[in-house]
Order: structure tokens, then sequence, then C-alpha cells
């Protein structure tokens, strides 16, 4: 074999020895760490995010070399869900589109967004009510419940109103559910400060952020499954909220920061004032 090759035989053994370079290797235990971050993303991170991850673990591999394993391996970031475009209708009787898809305000506390959404499980859906600061993308508020109802949303507006303890009006912004404008939801906004805005019927993308937060929501907790119980899905959501998305979920807006980090930068920054 040697002499057909016209190779030296100690190299050919050497080789033998160890068939795999060390690039190979190299990639073989970037692979493994991808793989990690890949699945602790819930499947949402592409080769940026998952470059920023090793990056921020001590790895110096380049973006272009992760991109071009995670191609090699077939590992994708989960796309988003489709939403179709419906030309704006009305505003509601209760509030006009005061936001005006001005999604970035800043500081924190100036406008925030909410929406509904439900998880199936085998009791029945469970409906998830969500307060999201702009500013940050941070989720500041949320409650969930076998009912969607009124008191859903007043729980998570109260949750966000207790967390932050603004100071001043905040603009809050939702479509034109009868949740959002009932009167009992109208009056806690009254009394707490909070400045109702809605959007056009039948147009998602006024309330855009919302829409994508429970984009990323469906791709990492509702996707192709059913819950057994109400109580396992609450467990996951929360899980979700608290111990990945507000502190760690890297967002593109936030220049790659979670919305914890990228609150924790801004307020840095006031005291060095």
């Amino acid at each position: 074999m040697c002499d057909v090759f016209k190779v030296h035989r100690s190299g050919y053994y050497a080789w033998l020895k160890q068939p795999i370079s060390a690039r190979e290797q190299e990639d073989s235990r970037l692979l493994s760490l991808i793989k990690e971050h890949y699945l602790a993303s819930g499947g949402t991170y592409g080769s940026p995010w998952i470059y920023r991850d090793l990056r921020d673990a001590g790895e110096t591999c380049s973006v272009h070399r992760v991109a071009k394993i995670m191609r090699r391996h077939r590992i994708r970031a989960q796309i988003g869900y489709k939403r179709r475009y419906i030309k704006g209708g009305s505003t509601g009787k209760i509030a006009a589109n005061l936001l005006n898809r001005e999604f970035n305000p800043d500081a924190p506390n100036k406008s925030w967004v909410s929406d509904i959404t439900y998880v199936r499980t085998y009791e029945g859906f469970l409906y998830v009510a969500t307060v999201l600061d702009l500013f940050s993308r941070r989720i500041i508020g949320w409650s969930m419940g076998k009912n969607i109802d009124r008191h859903l949303v007043i729980d998570a507006l109260l949750m966000a109103k207790l967390r932050r303890q603004p100071h001043h009006p905040v603009l809050l912004h939702s479509d034109q559910g009868s949740q959002y404008g009932s009167n009992d939801c109208v009056a806690f906004m009254n009394a707490n400060g909070l400045i109702p805005s809605m959007s056009r019927r039948g147009n998602c993308h006024d309330n855009a952020v919302a829409e994508s937060f429970f984009a990323t929501f469906k791709k990492r907790v509702t996707r192709r499954k059913i819950y057994a119980t109400r109580e396992e899905a609450k467990t996951e959501i929360f899980n979700f909220i608290e111990m990945f998305y507000n502190p760690i979920k890297r967002h593109s807006h936030n220049g790659g920061l979670s919305p914890v980090k990228y609150e924790d930068a801004y307020f840095q920054r006031l005291q060095s004032v």
C-alpha cells in the first residue's frame, strides 16, 4: 500500500493511528458546544447568536466557522411563523393608535405592549397574557389561566405595575380585544397611570413587537406540542420567560444583549453620568 501511494511507511502508520486532522477534531469539539447552545435556545438561535454565546464562553472561533459547522450538520434556527399583511382598519372606540408603531423608546417605562395567546394541554387551553417594555423587549408582567377574560389581562398589568412602579404615565398598547376594552380593565388603567393605545382593527403590524415575542414563544414552548396538564405548561412558560427570555435571550434590537443585560447597561450609564 505504501509503495502504491509513494508515502513513507512511518507516515502511513502514523496516519492510521490518527486519521482525523487537528482541525476536524476542533470542529467536532465546537459542534458539541454549538449543539448545547442551540438546544439551550430552544432551537431559536442561528449562527450569529451561537457565535456570540461561544465568544462569551471564551471560545475564539469565527462566526464563519460556526456557520459552516452548522450548515454541515443541518443545524438551523427555527423559522418564525408567517403573518398575513392586512390593510389597517379603523381604530377602536376605547383608544386611538397612540403608539403609531413607534417601537423604540429611549428609556424604560415609556411604552408597554400587551397581548394574549394560548397553549394546548389535554385539560384544555391555557391562556397567557404578557406585558412587554418596548425599551428592552423585557417581559415585565404575565399571567396564565384557563379563561380568556379581563382578569387575565388585569393580573398581567398588575404584575407589570408592581414590578416597575413607574413615576409617570405609561403608554399601554394592545389590540382591540374585548378584555382590554372591558370596563374593569379601562378603570384599572385609568387608576394606575396607563394610557391606552389600540391597534387598528385587523392589523397585527400595529402591535408587531408583541407578535414577535409570541412567535419566539411558540417556537420555544408550544411548537407541535400538547402538554399533559395546565400546571405542566405553566412551569414550562415560567422557565421560558424568567429563566431564558428575560435574562439570556439575545436581541438584535438590544445589540445582541438580553433584555435584563440591556437594562442593566442603561442604568449603569445613568449612574456614570
